[in-house]
C-alpha cells in the first residue's frame, strides 16, 4: 500500500495541518506510510533561541509529532484518543537558522500502544536529536482520575533571570511566564493561548513538553543563578499522562541531583484550574563556564 492509498493518511495530515500550535511553528508532513513518517520544520525565528538556535522544545515536539502521526495511521483513527504515555530525548547537536526534518519509524505495534523511533536532522544530515515515543491509543475509553500535583510552598522570585525568559521568541510565542526561579527550584505558568492548542481540542502535547522541558532547565538557572556560562539540554524523559486538557498550565520544576555541570531536574505540569498533573518527568541540563 502506498501512503496515497493509506485511508487513515488524510485524517492524520489534517490534524498537523488543523492544529494551531503545528501551524504556528510550520511543521509539514511530507511523507507517510508503511509505518513511517516524515516531517519538516523550516526555520523560523520564532522558533528559535537567543543566536537562532532551535529551541530543544521544538525537537521535543517533532518527535512527539512523529511518534503520533505513525501510531495514528497504523491504529487508525477508530483507536483515538492518543497520548504520549513515555518519551525519552537525546539532544545531538544544535540547528542554527536551519530547517530540519524528523524521520519516525515504527519499532513494534501492540493492541494499544505503539513503539517509535524519530531521528530530528538538518537538510544537511546533522543528527540534531534521537528519539523513542510509546504512544498509547486509548481506543474511546474514558479519562482515568488523575494525581494532584503537591505544588510548591508559594514563592515567587523569579530572580534576575525570570523576567527575560519570556522575550526569547520560542517560549515568548509560548506565552510563558516565570514565576519563581530560585534555589534550584522553579515555576512557570503557561496560560492557554490557542498558539499552543491541539486540533483535538487541549493543549498540544508537544506545547506541553516545551513547558516542561523550560521548567527543568530553569530550575538549574535557579541554583546557579545568571553568569557568563552556556548551557543546553542533552536528554528529557517525559510521560504525559493522557490528552492534555484545554486551559492553563502550571509547572514545577526541582534540581534533584547535580554533578559539577549537570543538573537532574525533575518536573510536573498540571492542570492550573485543579491541580491534576497532566504531564511529569527529568530534564538533563548542562551549564558550563
Amino acid at each position: 500500500m502506498t501512503e496515497n492509498e493509506n485511508p487513515g493518511r488524510s485524517a492524520v495530515a489534517q490534524w498537523i495541518e488543523s492544529s494551531p500550535y503545528t501551524a504556528a511553528l510550520g511543521v509539514q508532513l511530507d511523507s507517510l506510510g508503511e509505518g513511517r513518517a516524515r516531517l519538516r520544520l523550516p526555520f523560523k525565528d520564532e522558533n528559535s533561541n537567543p543566536g537562532r538556535a532551535l529551541h530543544g522544545g521544538c525537537a521535543a515536539t517533532l518527535a512527539a509529532l512523529g511518534g503520533q502521526t505513525v501510531t495514528r495511521d497504523t491504529l487508525g483513527p477508530e483507536s483515538h484518543p492518543w497520548h504520549i504515555a513515555g518519551l525519552q530525548v537525546n539532544y545531538l547537536a544544535a540547528a542554527i537558522g536551519e530547517d530540519v526534518t524528523a524521520d519516525a519509524r515504527l519499532l513494534r505495534r501492540g493492541k494499544d500502544m505503539c513503539f517509535v523511533e524519530v531521528d530530528v536532522a538538518t537538510l544537511g544530515g546533522k543528527s540534531i536529536a534521537h528519539a523513542t515515543a510509546m504512544v498509547r491509543a486509548r481506543f474511546g475509553a474514558e479519562a482515568c482520575d488523575r494525581v494532584r500535583t503537591l505544588g510548591d510552598d508559594g514563592a515567587a522570585d523569579p530572580g534576575p533571570m525570570g523576567p527575560h525568559i519570556g522575550k526569547t521568541p520560542f517560549m515568548g510565542q509560548r506565552g510563558i511566564v516565570v514565576e519563581h526561579m530560585q534555589g534550584g527550584r522553579s515555576r512557570l505558568v503557561m496560560p492557554w493561548s490557542e498558539k499552543n492548542a491541539d486540533a483535538d481540542g487541549g493543549v498540544h502535547e508537544g506545547a506541553v513538553l516545551a513547558l516542561l522541558d523550560t521548567t527543568g532547565a530553569m530550575a538549574s538557572w535557579g541554583e546557579t543563578g545568571p553568569g557568563r556560562f552556556k548551557a543546553s539540554t542533552p536528554a528529557l524523559q517525559a510521560q504525559i499522562l493522557g490528552p492534555p486538557p484545554k486551559g492553563d498550565l502550571v509547572a514545577y520544576g526541582r534540581v534533584v541531583q547535580r554533578d559539577d555541570t549537570i543538573f537532574w531536574s525533575d518536573a510536573e505540569v498540571a492542570s492550573a484550574s485543579d491541580g491534576a498533573v497532566v504531564a511529569r518527568g527529568t530534564v538533563i541540563y548542562r551549564i558550563v563556564p
